[in-house]
């Protein structure tokens, strides 16, 4: 663990002690912490005077200081080379799978170099919304009413006689606007109100401020999961996605200190295990071979109750071609030298059951992809009750080596792809 006063350093799984005399982890950071922790959070939890983290990563801002939790694969020790590689690695994760995209629509390049996840996050949104300025922002109509010194669109009588009884030349009247307040500018208003709160980056703190003096005011809404669901996105408005699909996940994301307003807690937390599932699933939907089919997430019916829905398996990622198919069950863990669990083997044996029947004239292959120190693979034979081998029946544990760093002192991820392809091309042979 690495800290100063603003940004700790963490790695998944690792403890923070908040009963050790450090300035750094005060007792008003550890109540900011359990009062989030108390609210329903899966990112830590308490231990005897500290916190322990999960198996999510990103970053929790609390107030003024910044959280950062890292993931590991490795037994390395905790230094800052190590911190910025796994940094490097989670960021290019992300930008594989589409967590964020850093070829955005202005294509510019970032303007400052990312300390955390945060502060891409920023500052791929203040580029958007610059952008969003420079090109124009859209209008749109809305409905508007109130008193008017002409009449247009419909007199709205009751409410014309109530205030305007001794006022006769204004007119109450219901009328459509054409202009720029609407629901996404309202939502990027609010989200450039926030950046200006809780942002701890001075390369930013300009251009926030910038955007704040150029957008035009908007009035404040509560934000939930379904405004944003509601949203539709036309001809005019397609170049607002990126903005707003950032905008939803930090303002989602905050939560205010209600009691005392200092220490409010914005979490971008990613679950470790999804992440390497999607890495994969991305990486793999690339495969140099003819034919050959790689979805995820395919549902299979295994039980059915009396009453009610059926119980589904489910395997991460499953890999069809005309000689058979393939299940990949992706596990974001270090097995250190030792064997997957009883449970991951029992779970790889009911899908080997389930969807070998698919393609009985074929290959039916099974594997557990691990992250490792390098890459290796082993194949187990599954026993009968009669303590006899199950001919077809296997599963092989496959460790993916995580890139060291290479030129330009960072790990190379698509290298990484490009050797994960050719890894699992040579397993299903």
């Amino acid at each position: 663990m690495s800290k100063d006063c603003r940004h700790i350093t963490v790695f998944e799984h690792e403890r923070l002690r908040f009963d050790r005399g450090d300035e750094c982890l005060s007792d008003n950071l550890y109540k900011a912490l359990d009062r989030f922790h108390g609210a329903g959070t899966p990112y830590f939890k308490l231990i005897h005077h500290g916190v322990q983290f999960t198996e999510y990563v990103g970053v929790l801002q609390v107030g003024n200081s910044l959280i950062e939790v890292l993931p590991k694969a490795d037994r390395h020790v905790h230094t800052e080379s190590e911190e910025k590689r796994w940094r490097d690695i989670l960021i290019d994760m992300m930008r594989a799978v589409g967590g964020f995209d850093i070829h955005a629509t202005s294509n510019a390049h970032l303007r400052i170099r990312p300390n955390t996840i945060l502060d891409l996050y920023f500052e791929l949104f203040i580029r958007e919304t610059e952008y969003l300025l420079h090109t124009g922002l859209a209008k749109q109509y809305r409905k508007t009413e109130g008193n008017r010194t002409a009449l247009k669109g419909s007199l709205q009588f009751a409410k014309h006689i109530q205030q305007n009884l001794t006022h006769q030349e204004r007119f109450y009247v219901r009328h459509s606007t054409y202009d720029v307040e609407h629901r996404l500018h309202m939502i990027l208003y609010k989200t450039i109100r926030l950046l200006r709160r809780i942002n701890t980056n001075a390369d930013l703190h300009s251009r926030i401020g910038s955007l704040l003096l150029n957008f035009p005011e908007m009035p404040d809404i509560p934000v939930s999961e379904s405004l944003f669901q509601k949203l539709v996105f036309n001809r005019k408005t397609q170049r607002y996605q990126k903005a707003v699909g950032i905008a939803r996940m930090i303002l989602l994301n905050y939560h205010p200190d209600v009691q005392h307003g200092r220490n409010d807690v914005l979490a971008l937390m990613f679950d470790m295990n999804l992440l390497w599932e999607q890495f994969l699933y991305v990486t793999l939907r690339k495969l140099p071979l003819e034919g050959v089919s790689v979805r995820e997430q395919v549902p299979k019916n295994f039980w059915k109750p009396d009453t009610g829905r059926f119980a589904r398996l489910q395997p991460d990622i499953l890999v069809e071609w005309e000689g058979g198919n393939a299940i990949l069950d992706t596990k974001w863990k270090n097995l250190n030298g030792k064997n997957p669990s009883p449970e991951d083997l029992r779970q790889m044996y009911v899908y080997h059951e389930y969807f070998g029947a698919t393609k009985a004239a074929g290959t039916t292959k099974a594997a557990l992809v691990y992250p490792g120190e390098e890459d290796s693979e082993k194949t187990g034979a599954y026993i009968s009750p009669a303590d006899v081998e199950q001919p077809g029946k296997s599963c092989s544990v496959i460790l993916l080596n995580v890139p060291k760093k290479s030129a330009g002192n960072k790990p190379d991820v698509r290298k990484w792809q490009e050797g994960i392809r050719g890894k699992i091309c040579k397993w299903l042979g």
